[in-house]
Formats: C-alpha cells, structure tokens, sequence
C-alpha cells in the first residue's frame, strides 16, 4: 500500500491499482448482499453502521438489517438513518420474528438471506460492532474473485480499550485471532462479527451450511467453522481485514467476566460431529493446562521474592541464601520472558493500528498513547487464570443467557427456548449497547459525502425493487 502511494495512487486505501477504480471496470464488480443482525441500540452503533452503508464498493450493493421485531431500539434509529440517506443506497430493515430452532442472531441471518437479492453473488454477513474501512468491501470480494475455492472470508477486530481492566481483558482475550495474519491468509480462525461467502452456499445448502444453522445452531462462526473443517472447505483472512473495535466506556469487569463465561461455553458445546467433538474437548484440554500454566510461575514468582525480602529483612547472609538468589534467578528469567511477550503484543497492535489509519484516511487517528501497558500485562494474567474456572464451570450447566433469551442445551445444540423481560440484560454486547438507549443520527463526513456522490454515480446498478 506504501508502495502504490509513493507511486502516486492516492486511492491506495481502496485498491493498489489505480485502473481499478475506472468506470469500465467498476461495472464488473460482482453483486454483493450485507446483512446485518441487530440487537439494541448502543453508543457505537450509529458509527458503525455509516462506514458499513457508506462503502466506496463500486459494483452492485444491497443492505439488509435484521431486527427480530419493531420494538427493538435499534429498528427506530436504523430506519432514521435510512429515511435521511433516502434513495442513495440500497438498504432496507427486514423485521425477522423469533427464532425457534436457532439462536436469534442466526436466525436473523438466515431471513436475510432468504430476503437478499436473488443476483447476489456473495453475501457478507456483519455485526453492528463492525466499523468497516471505505474499501473493506472491495478487498474482501476481490480476494473471493481471485481464489474461487474459498468457503469463507473472515476479518478480526482491532479492540481500542476503554480504560477499564474489563476492556483490556477483552483485549487481550481476542489477540489470538490475530494468528490469522500469521498463517498466509489461510486460517482456522473464524470471526462471526465479519464473514463473506457465497450466496449460492446458502441458496443450495451446499455442505449443509442452513440445515447446521438453523437446526438447533447457536453461534454462526463456530458451527461454520466447524463445516470447514468436516468438509475440509477453504477459510482465509486478507491482510487488510482488521476493524477498529471500539470497547464500551462503562465495561465493568463483571461483563468481561459474562463474557469470558460464553465464549468458554461456546467452545466447549459446540457439537457438529463426532471429530469435531473431539477436537474442541482437546483444546478445551490444552487450553486449561496452558492458562494456568502461564499463570503458576507469576504466584512461585511471589513467593520467591517475598522470601527473598524476608531473609534480607532479617539480615541473612548470601551463603545463607543461595536458594532464595537461585529462584531470584528464575524470577528474572519470567520477566525477561513477560517483557517479550509485551513487546511483542505492543508490536502487533502497532502494526494494526497503523493499518487502520492507513485504510481510513479520514477517520480520527487511532493511536498506542491511548493503552496502558501495565493494564494489558494485568489483563492476561486474569484472563488465564478465569479461563478454566470458566470452561470448567460451563461444562456443567446445560443453558446459556444470550441478550435476554435463555437457550437450552442437548448434544451441543438448542432444544429449548425461553424469553422472558426480566431475563434481559442492561446491555448486550462489548460495544456499550444499551437496550433503551436511542439518539440521533450524527451529521455527514466528508467520506460520507464522498460516498453518497459514489453512490449517485452508480445507481443505475442498483438492484431493481
């Protein structure tokens, strides 16, 4: 991308080849559906769903967002978002009703894929904590264009910490899936907030992907995945494909811990066959025995230095002491290694946030100033210490509480489902999402101005209502 710049592709953000951007080849771009499940109405989500409706994709691109009824906050400031682009994109709020055999989120993915255009050539499903890049869109078609074999395209986000040790935990509890960068592009490594596939894969049910889904499914990224792997299908990751994932002001601990609980349950239970069992019980296995791994030399740590403070305090000699100095030296070794590790995580985020500024020129830079270190070093030790009280503990309960709606379990699917108004959290995600909490749409940028006139440009290629 540095390259194309110095060149003098301003454009560089969008595609490394200028000519790409040409009017002739525009109209070649393949037809893509975005749908969006929504949930709740939080301080993010009005960003997050401007820089996803205002895409610079030049080809065909329809929005679909899905609530499950009109008594969701989100559907109020969605429709006024939309009343106030009117005409200039392709977007409409699909109403999905409750699931029965799914969790709501896969259900209000799978009547957005019934509902999407029948020309759509991919469809691209995104959460409503997402914040896209202008040509994030792009980059992502253009890499299913290029390899035909790819089952899924998938993304991570970039997580910007509040200030709290909650939000470092969730930081820290994501950094593993930035391993996707690490691999070529191919990956194991599947994020449900950021996934394109083909739409012809759900049209035809090809590999079984909405019998999976809908018969008793309850996370998207974790039963695909699992697809992936049954039916050895291709999962890839583009370099670019990293979004800023701003955290909530107010994420207490308690909601990193809630959150901490489902992933760990997620991991656990999902079941799509018998390999599939296997393998998530082995990591379930390997998972526990690093976690506390890493963590039990930090407490032999302690202890070493409190008898060291303890003999010096008492006024031992050295010859009195070679074994405390020899676990001193230990102790050194730890934080030698605990350093690395830092840097090492420093290095990653500032590579990832300069990436981000790179691809969203005109989005408010994002910075390192904003981390606090001595957070982040805290956060892993809490986030591997609780992983295994987490996953111990989930694997003997047999119900999970997803955003006021209570899902049973049996054989690593849902069999039952109860709602109910006081089940219901105060929020329901990472991202500050309150579940009465509404506003007004901010005023445009100048991207979205830029959009807007892209979007001008290209409307004969809409699709027809």
């Amino acid at each position: 991308m540095k390259d194309s710049m110095q060149r003098g592709n301003s454009f560089a953000f969008l595609c490394h080849d200028i000519t790409e951007l040409e009017h002739s080849n525009q109209l070649k771009r393949p037809s893509v559906s975005v749908v969006m499940p929504l949930k709740g109405f939080g301080e993010h989500n009005l960003h997050n769903w401007r820089s996803q409706i205002t895409s610079l994709y030049g080809g065909p691109l329809e929005f679909l967002f899905i609530v499950e009824s009109t008594d969701d906050p989100a559907y109020r400031a969605v429709s006024m978002l939309l009343s106030e682009l009117k005409d200039e994109v392709d977007a409409k709020v699909v109403v999905a009703g409750l699931s029965t055999t799914c969790s709501q989120k896969i259900h209000n993915q799978l009547v957005g894929v019934e509902k999407m255009h029948k020309d759509s050539k991919y469809v691209l499903f995104l959460d409503d904590d997402v914040r896209l890049h202008p040509g994030s869109i792009g980059a992502l078609t253009a890499e299913m264009e290029k390899n035909p074999d790819i089952f899924i395209q998938t993304g991570y986000p970039l997580d910007l910490p509040s200030g709290s040790l909650g939000s470092y935990c969730i930081y820290e509890y994501h950094m593993p899936c930035s391993m996707g960068f690490a691999t070529g592009g191919r990956t194991f490594f599947l994020w449900g907030g950021c996934m394109m596939m083909h739409a012809d894969d759900f049209r035809l049910d090809r590999y079984g992907v909405v019998t999976g889904l809908k018969n008793g499914g309850y996370s998207d990224d974790m039963t695909l995945a699992a697809i992936a792997g049954a039916h050895k299908r291709l999962i890839t990751s583009p370099p670019v494909a990293v979004f800023p994932h701003p955290l909530a002001s107010d994420l207490s601990f308690s909601r990193f811990v809630l959150e901490l609980l489902e992933e760990a349950d997620i991991c656990i239970r999902i079941i799509y066959n018998q390999v599939n069992w296997i393998m998530n019980r082995a990591l379930f296995t390997t998972h526990c025995y690093l976690s506390w791994g890493f963590v039990t030399p930090y407490f032999m740590a302690i202890v070493h230095i409190t008898a060291a403070l303890r003999m010096y305090i008492k006024g031992y000699s050295i010859e009195e002491t070679t074994f405390t100095f020899g676990g001193l030296k230990l102790v050194s070794c730890l934080a030698a290694c605990t350093l690395i590790e830092l840097l090492s995580m420093w290095n990653l985020t500032r590579i990832e946030v300069h990436l981000c500024n790179m691809l969203s020129p005109e989005a408010p830079k994002l910075s390192l100033a904003s981390y606090n270190w001595g957070l982040v070093f805290i956060a892993i030790l809490v986030d591997n210490f609780l992983y295994p009280i987490s996953a111990f503990r989930s694997h003997f309960t047999q119900s999970i509480n997803w955003s006021g709606i209570r899902y049973h379990l049996k054989d690593g699917k849902i069999f039952k489902i109860e709602r109910s108004k006081d089940m219901g959290p105060v929020y329901t995600d990472l991202g500050g999402k309150h579940l009465g909490k509404k506003g007004a749409p901010p005023k445009l940028s100048f991207l979205s101005s830029l959009a807007r006139s892209l979007a001008q440009w290209r409307q004969p290629k809409k699709y027809d209502s």
